[in-house]
This record gives C-alpha cells, sequence and structure tokens, in this order.
C-alpha cells in the first residue's frame, strides 16, 4: 500500500470513528403504575432504544445480559417477598453505580447509563420493577439483531 492509499486509508478510519451516535429518545419509556402502559413500550419503543443502543461501539453484548441478569434476579425477589421492596430498592437502584463503572470501564456508552437512569428512576413498586424487567426483556430481544450484524 503506498504512503497516499495509506493516508487516505487513516482519515477515513478517523471519520469513521468521529461519525455522531445517535442521542437516545428516552421521553417514551414509562413504567408509570397508575396509568396504563404504552401499547408499543414492548415493541417499537423497545425496538428503537435497541437499535439506538447497538450503535454505541463500546456496548457489549455481555454486559447488557449481566445486567438482565440482575434485573431478572431482583424482580423475582420483590415478586416473592413484596413487603421488602423498600428494603430492596436501594440495591435496585445501584445499577446505576454499575452501569457508570461499565462506562468507566468503556463496556457501555452514555446512551446505555441514560437508559438505566431512566429506567431506574421509574422504579418505585412491584410492578413498576416488573414493567421494567419485561422493559429490558423486548431491548434485550431487539438489541441481538442490531449487534449480530
Amino acid at each position: 500500500m503506498s504512503y497516499q492509499q495509506q493516508d487516505n486509508y487513516r482519515k477515513n478510519q478517523q471519520n469513521n470513528q468521529r461519525q455522531p451516535i445517535s442521542k437516545l429518545d428516552i421521553t417514551k419509556i414509562k413504567f408509570s403504575e397508575n396509568e396504563s402502559l404504552s401499547p408499543d413500550l414492548f415493541d417499537g419503543i423497545a425496538h428503537q432504544t435497541a437499535k439506538t443502543i447497538s450503535e454505541g461501539r463500546s456496548n457489549e453484548s455481555t454486559q447488557m445480559r449481566k445486567f438482565y441478569e440482575e434485573i431478572v434476579m431482583w424482580n423475582e425477589k420483590t415478586t416473592q417477598n413484596e413487603g421488602k421492596f423498600d428494603e430492596y430498592l436501594p440495591f435496585i437502584r445501584m445499577l446505576n453505580a454499575k452501569a457508570a463503572y461499565a462506562q468507566g470501564r468503556k463496556h457501555v456508552d452514555q446512551n446505555f447509563v441514560d437508559l438505566m437512569a431512566c429506567c431506574l428512576k421509574q422504579v418505585s413498586s412491584v410492578k413498576t420493577m416488573q414493567n421494567f424487567k419485561y422493559f429490558f426483556e423486548a431491548f434485550i430481544g431487539f438489541y441481538k439483531i442490531y449487534k449480530q450484524k
């Protein structure tokens, strides 16, 4: 490869790395206990969320699965012991710190951290925890189709 070709290749690589990643729209993600869920929450909204998150180069499938497994674990605990929900809530919200740590290690990006923060701030009962789990399950399913490309 000539010097000119190498220089062009290097410039293309730099341009590809600088392409802006879409900002995640979290405004439609709602797990309200008092209102009915959007019929699109576990389909179109989860799909668009997965598409945006998958654009981040640092978002690793293993990290997504790790967070999902912990969400499932907390959902099971809160469902089995509804009276202990308030006791569990600080530990559930600690997922924000774990997401920040994963971002610091470059395993996830800011969009994923924002997604976790948006979802976790809405968890206020067993029902909202369960809705969070369902949403994340749908998100993971859609995420897989984009990360395989």
